[in-house]
């Protein structure tokens, strides 16, 4: 049987929303928590005086064991369509989602946004919603929450349809992207199984809908990107640099460049898991074994490629970014960490060109002295050091970033050009 699409979910929206409830209960009505899991997390939650909460416990129960390091059944988080297999990506801590789905650990591939009907769009909501369109996800499912809290109302269900419909258009995406879907995860209705009250709703569930979706095609055909993430010196082997390729083929044998550091070597082999592997691709995390590096020519955050088509050192880069949460403001020569890829330095806001209506993306001001939370703007950075990074729409797991300052993710943001380095 050939193997069945798999796409990376990610559930998003505000706090109270019932996020962890709908994946909870999507995994409980889609069979990949088993009844025997179920009924010891509910034993568990009602011992805890949490008894009706059982589905968000599920979730909270293995971000706990996840962060106490304990490994448990990934079968929590996978779970099967008809047609596509699919992986939740946790998204607890807002800031951690953030800088979790900026840097690419987590690469969504669509967004399921949950909006309770009771409340609307939050500030949330509009964060979420304009993450997604910089994130560059290219399907969101909304899931219009607690219609049993709205007596299954159709008229409160259109009434929040309309205005989420209204902010998704104004952060840019289009109508064929974005499906509404009226449902109660706490019930059960419409996330897998269709639900006989609410009538007047004629299209998919939850789980029918993601099954319509179509994974991203790998970028095997474009060039060589690949992040380094360690390097190890290996008794007997030599230098064994680790990462994951995010675009183009690597294979043993072909010759490879280092970008910052411009230093050369041949790959001897590949390997992934403890064994060798004829060529590797995008999204597989590998190991290679090179010939004629020495000590310190490799470090974490630099890239390979080949060298007919190296990658990128930006000598400063023009990107859109959006402010999540500072306490005082951006000015311009404001110079934070940024996250991007397998790297992190500092750089410096050379120029702010612009800022932006976070909903519409209209130019607000042209340059601003500052930014503050919640602007988007335009904005011209200069890394300290050199630094790998290309723009975002020619290879997007190199064209994003978070910048971090003061323990938090202030700003996340995607590149729109660079300006090489002299070569």
């Amino acid at each position: 049987m050939a193997e069945k699409p798999h796409m990376n979910l990610i559930f998003i929206g505000h706090v109270d929303h019932g996020k962890s409830t709908l994946v909870g209960r999507t995994l409980y009505d889609a069979g990949a928590l088993s009844e025997q899991e179920y009924r010891k997390l509910k034993q568990e939650a009602e011992e805890k005086g949490k008894g009706s909460f059982v589905f968000a416990y599920v979730m909270d129960n293995l971000k706990e064991e996840r962060e106490r390091g304990v490994t448990i059944d990934v079968a929590y988080k996978k779970f099967n369509g008809n047609k596509n297999d699919f992986t939740i990506i946790d998204a607890p801590g807002h800031k951690d989602f953030v800088k979790n789905m900026i840097t690419g650990t987590s690469q969504a591939d669509a967004a399921v946004l949950v909006v309770s009907v009771m409340e609307g769009i939050m500030p949330q909501t509009k964060e979420h919603a304009f993450l997604s369109q910089v994130m560059g996800l290219k399907s969101i499912v909304v899931a219009i929450n607690k219609m049993d809290e709205a007596k299954y109302d159709e008229a409160k269900f259109k009434d929040v349809q309309g205005k989420v419909s209204a902010l998704l258009k104004g952060v840019g995406f289009k109508d064929e992207q974005v499906t509404f879907i009226p449902l109660s995860a706490w019930v059960g209705d419409n996330v897998v199984k269709k639900s006989d009250k609410m009538a007047w709703y004629k299209g998919p569930t939850l789980i029918e809908k993601l099954d319509t979706l179509v994974p991203p095609a790998k970028p095997t055909n474009k060039p060589l990107r690949l992040p380094i993430q360690d390097v190890y010196n290996i008794k007997g082997v030599g230098f064994v640099p680790v990462g994951r390729v995010e675009t183009g083929i690597l294979k043993p044998g072909d010759k490879l460049v280092f970008m910052p550091s411009k230093k050369e070597g041949e790959v001897k082999s590949v390997e992934a898991h403890h064994e060798q592997l004829p060529q590797a691709g995008p999204g597989d995390n590998i190991g290679f074994n090179i010939r004629g590096l020495g000590k310190g020519d490799v470090k974490r955050g630099d890239v390979a490629g080949h060298p007919q088509n190296p990658p990128t050192v930006a000598k400063e880069f023009e990107a859109q970014i959006v402010v999540l949460q500072h306490p005082t403001a951006l000015p311009v020569g404001y110079t934070p960490v940024f996250h991007m890829h397998t790297a992190q330095m500092s750089m410096t806001f050379t120029e702010i060109m612009q800022s932006l209506d976070p909903r519409t993306g209209a130019v607000k001001e042209q340059n601003p002295k500052f930014l503050k939370t919640g602007d988007a703007a335009r904005v011209k950075i200069t890394p300290l050091q050199p630094v790998c990074c290309e723009p975002y729409k020619e290879f997007p797991q190199l064209g994003r970033f978070a910048i971090r300052d003061m323990g938090q993710t202030v700003a996340a943001g995607m590149i729109l050009s660079v300006t090489p380095r002299d070569k």
